[in-house]
């Protein structure tokens, strides 16, 4: 299957469970593919037939991007250089989660969350510790009975009943002998911190020179900025009351498109966008308001940026 025909059927997958999908990130350098959002919910999407080609960089901007834009990073794959992902489990990746279309389908569509995640030495599942002390105090057996019957130590069994996530094998014993599921879900959309791989939290990446005057007016009106590197927009600007997808560059063709881009991935994270030009005789593209760098010089504060940037989208362009 071509990646085209995959982000498409991905896309279909998605709008069917619910989900508001954007246009495609179809401009290169691009973290992501699309966002997406249902109810409270929203991912970014990164669609790869081989997810060895997720590197480190393009993951910690991923993550970097899901918490200025309240987002769950994810990668959506078919395989690895040596093997297909497996169904119900989650992979990592520089610390996003991985899934193969069919989980994605299961957690998505049909409500099922995965069970199990790969990690180090093999496939883990996380045991509910409350559950397991139950069932085992419930059959009157002490830590020492259980370990025997699973053959660790004791002390094992005690880490697994402390939250300790247990092998695909050994909760499989664990299930049979207690005749009941022990197994807590994966939490995807929460960006499974319990149990994905120690990646540090990303620096900022240093803003692009030609961007210095915009970041420094953004800044001087009480705006933090983060750069980007990779995605569809320069930077994301928050102050206390809204974050804002912030481009900048000549007014081309390249341009129109990553407005349009802009204004689509803004719908879905409910975020405003803004593109700095040095000149033109347009409003906006699309809802993505166009602002002209002499102007952009001339905002003394958030609320005069803001107020230029709502008469830009309030005007209508022409067809």
């Amino acid at each position: 299957m071509s990646r085209e025909a995959l982000v498409g059927n991905i896309t279909a997958m998605l709008g069917d469970a619910g989900f508001l999908v954007s246009d495609r990130c179809a401009v290169r350098p691009k973290s992501f593919d699309l966002a997406a959002r249902r109810d409270d919910d929203v991912l970014l999407v990164k669609v790869l037939a081989n997810i060895d080609a997720f590197d480190a960089a393009t993951g910690a901007e991923m993550r970097r991007l899901g918490t200025y834009l309240g987002a769950t990073p994810l990668v959506l794959g078919l395989r690895t250089r040596d093997e297909e992902l497996k169904p119900g489990v989650v992979y990592f990746r520089h610390g996003v989660p991985v899934l193969s279309p069919d989980t994605a389908v299961e957690l998505f569509v049909e409500g099922v969350p995965p069970l199990i995640y790969a990690a180090p030495g093999g496939l883990y599942v996380n045991i509910d510790g409350e559950v397991l002390a139950d069932a085992r105090e419930d059959r009157e057996w002490s830590l020492g009975q259980l370990a025997q019957e699973l053959g660790v130590s004791r002390r094992t069994v005690s880490k697994y009943e402390d939250g300790m996530n247990a092998s695909v094998e050994v909760a499989a014993q664990l299930e049979e002998l207690f005749e009941q599921e022990l197994s807590a879900p994966v939490e995807v959309l929460d960006g499974a911190e319990e149990v994905r791989d120690g990646e540090p939290e990303p620096d900022d990446p240093e803003p692009d020179p030609t961007d210095e005057a915009v970041v420094t007016v953004l800044t001087r009106v009480g705006y933090t900025v983060h750069p980007t590197q990779r995605a569809p927009f320069k930077a994301v600007s928050e102050d206390a009351s809204e974050s804002m997808l912030t481009g900048h560059s000549e007014f081309t063709r390249t341009a129109e498109k990553r407005a349009r881009i802009m204004s689509s991935v803004g719908e879905v994270t409910r975020t405003r966008s803004v593109y700095v030009v040095d000149r033109t005789n347009r409003e906006n593209v699309d809802g993505t308001a166009l602002i002209e760098r002499e102007e952009l010089a001339d905002v003394e504060d958030a609320d005069d940026l803001r107020d230029l940037i709502q008469d830009r989208i309030d005007l209508e362009e022409p067809a």
